[in-house]
């Protein structure tokens, strides 16, 4: 006779039996969408990174020479600022020499920022 052997089956009460297939279901899903999610995360860090940038460039600019940049262009000449033109829009408003220009970016991709 042996003491350690048993012939019970081990049976999981029905609920637990769906655990593994919910298990796999979910990390498909998560396996899906979480590129996307991530992307999305990367784009909205990369505007407000670029609006930080922008920022930081008129102000060098004013401290510099006395005077806010009168365009972006005028930046990207004289302060090396750039930017991915493919992905980013950039409403560059000058209103004066002495008053800070308006500046709004907005993403081209749909859904970010």
């Amino acid at each position: 006779m042996n003491r350690f052997s048993t012939n019970k089956e081990i049976r999981l009460p029905r609920p637990l039996r769906i655990l593994p297939a919910l298990f796999i279901a979910g990390f498909f899903v998560l396996f899906l969408v979480g590129p996307s999610f991530i992307g999305n995360i990367a784009d909205e860090e990369q505007c407000k990174n670029l609006e930080t940038t922008l920022r930081r460039d008129i102000l060098q600019c004013y401290a510099v020479e006395g005077t806010y940049p009168p365009s972006l262009d005028y930046l990207e000449e004289n302060y090396g600022f750039f930017y991915d033109t493919d992905k980013f829009y950039i409403d560059y408003i000058a209103i004066g020499s002495n008053i800070m220009p308006d500046v709004t970016i907005i993403p081209k991709t749909a859904g970010s920022h």
